[in-house]
């Protein structure tokens, strides 16, 4: 997870294969989180790509994958950003501490 600028946040994950990567976005706390992505976000996107090695790729890369593969989540309040992904890259020099404000119920 990346913390950035205004509260965004940015996350990568790396699954054995895709039954594994469905298997927990059916469970557990993702399952619990995703219905609030609709109202909490104003931008949110997702990408998925298969790679022959198990290096996670940097964070610039994987945002230029999102821009050219991603596709927009839906969500309530979509900045004017939000559709075409055209939002800030991530920052990378200097993360934002992430301090939740309060636990996922």
């Amino acid at each position: 997870m990346l913390a950035d600028r205004r509260r965004t946040f940015w996350t990568m994950t790396l699954w054995h294969d895709q039954t594994d990567m469905r298997r927990y976005m059916a469970n557990g706390r993702h399952r619990a989180a995703m219905p609030k992505l609709f109202h909490w976000c104003d931008e949110a996107s997702v990408v998925h790509w298969t790679q022959p090695d198990t290096t996670l790729p940097s964070w610039r890369a994987a945002d230029a994958r999102m821009r050219a593969e991603g596709r927009p989540s839906k969500v309530r309040y979509a900045s004017t950003s939000h559709a075409s992904l055209a939002y800030p890259p991530p920052r990378i020099a200097a993360p934002v501490p992430l301090n939740p404000l309060r636990p996922l119920a």
